[in-house]
């Protein structure tokens, strides 16, 4: 399991769309879809 600081860097991927959803950051990849993250 890979661990990122910040959803900046993870958010540059290719495919990768920012979502809000229950006052959560999701970070859901299209193109690869085991990357998955959750801030807040």
């Amino acid at each position: 399991m890979k661990v990122r600081n910040s959803l900046r860097s993870l958010k540059n991927k290719p495919g990768a769309q920012v979502a809000r959803r229950r006052g959560m950051t999701f970070v859901i990849n299209k193109k690869d879809p085991r990357s998955k993250t959750r801030q807040g």
